[in-house]
């Protein structure tokens, strides 16, 4: 893989959005070297810690009468609804090297329930007028460094969303944490915990179209390499109810990632990552935010990054829950966990949701949850399992 640098890029319309690296980004190749329930802590890779992590994976599989070597070799295919490990302590991901080469990237889909909603509440906003999606221009590592596709196995075959790259208080300069939506890591009331989950950052880093990737070479497909979650948080609501209507304005999560090959930070590799606004403001206070993400279902094909930019406003998806934030958008499923940003008064630009659901049946807008005190509570979460 070749070096890459994380180079600051404007982004524009009413207000600038800035994908800024707060420094230069690596030298080296990368493949150098429930908030409600805490859990034994699990170390990131690298160091002495690298078994300590396996021995946790094999004895929370063998807690549920799954072997670690079977799991690998298959046994994660089975989606038995007695056996699905669904509670917020049993979330296992182990690294299965080389499983998601380019061939299996290209046939992963956006999950069904990506983007469905029903017309919004009383109390809504009027429906915005859709913003035709915009491609991110190339390389991605240079404008939009802390944007990335996430993949994932579901019984419904291969997935796709988006993430992006977050600060770690814990880890200043060298975070592993990626922020998503709830419905991408877990079923909700139908299931439990996606597997398989890996972030790729800059995905399909010079925009190719699906036939050019045939014979992309794999830095040109995951430009920094591959990041496997080996944890994963989402909110109680998203666990008990994720699906129904009253789930949506709760629909985030937030994963630790470590390399599939190498011991450098995510944050280190990419050199940029991103603060969380967990402020919670309203539509009215937020101004222009803008939507990223790589939109998979027609007429998009997922390979290519785009994104929005609007002024958000008040949608509802049931009486008697949170509001949530709404644009005019045309991307599709695929760009569910995307991450909304705004430039805060401070200037700096910071993530403030994400892509969570759209109109049924069509596109034209997206709605995304205010993050306030559970975000920022699962965050710390996964924050303070990994310090050290």
């Amino acid at each position: 893989m070749r070096p890459v640098r994380a180079l600051p890029a404007a982004l524009g319309l009413a207000v600038a959005l800035a994908l800024t690296a707060t420094a230069c980004g690596p030298t080296e190749t990368p493949a150098a070297d429930k908030p409600a329930a805490e859990t034994s802590s699990s170390a990131p890779a690298g160091d002495d810690a690298g078994a300590d992590l396996a021995k946790d994976l094999a004895d929370k599989l063998k807690k549920h009468g799954v072997d670690l070597d079977k799991w690998k070799d298959g046994e994660w295919k089975n989606w038995d609804q007695e056996t699905w490990l669904r509670e917020a302590e049993d979330f296992v991901n182990p690294v299965i090297e080389g499983l998601w080469d380019p061939a299996r990237m290209q046939s992963a889909k956006s999950p069904d329930p990506t983007i469905t909603a029903q017309a919004g509440a009383s109390g809504s906003d009027p429906t915005p007028r859709p913003v035709k999606a915009q491609r991110e221009k190339t390389p991605y590592h240079r404008n939009a460094a802390p944007v990335g596709k996430i993949f994932f196995d579901s019984p419904q075959g291969h997935m796709v969303c988006s993430g992006t790259i977050v600060k770690d208080p814990r880890r200043p300069g060298k975070s592993n944490l990626v922020w998503t939506a709830g419905h991408c890591v877990h079923a909700g009331q139908k299931g439990g915990w996606y597997r398989n989950i890996t972030f790729v950052p800059a995905f399909n880093d010079l925009g190719k179209s699906p036939a050019a990737l045939n014979n992309a070479q794999p830095h040109e497909v995951y430009p920094y390499g591959q990041y496997w979650a080996d944890w994963a948080v989402t909110s109680g609501e998203w666990l008990q109810r994720g699906g129904t209507n009253q789930a949506w304005p709760y629909d985030y999560a937030v994963l630790h990632v470590q390399p599939e090959r190498g011991r450098k930070s995510l944050e280190e590799t990419v050199g940029v990552a991103l603060p969380v606004d967990f402020s919670a403001p309203t539509p009215a206070q937020s101004g222009t935010v803008g939507a990223w993400g790589y939109p998979a279902a027609p007429p998009y094909n997922g390979m290519i990054m785009h994104k929005c930019l609007d002024r958000a406003t008040r949608y509802l998806t049931a009486p008697a829950t949170p509001t949530m934030y709404r644009i005019g958008c045309t991307m599709t499923g695929g760009s569910s966990g995307g991450g909304w940003f705004r430039v805060l008064p401070n200037g700096k630009t910071a993530l403030v949701s994400n892509t969570s659901i759209g109109p049924a049946g069509g596109n034209g807008w997206l709605a995304g949850p205010l993050l306030g005190k559970g975000a920022k509570a699962a965050h710390e979460m996964v924050s303070k399992k990994f310090a050290r």
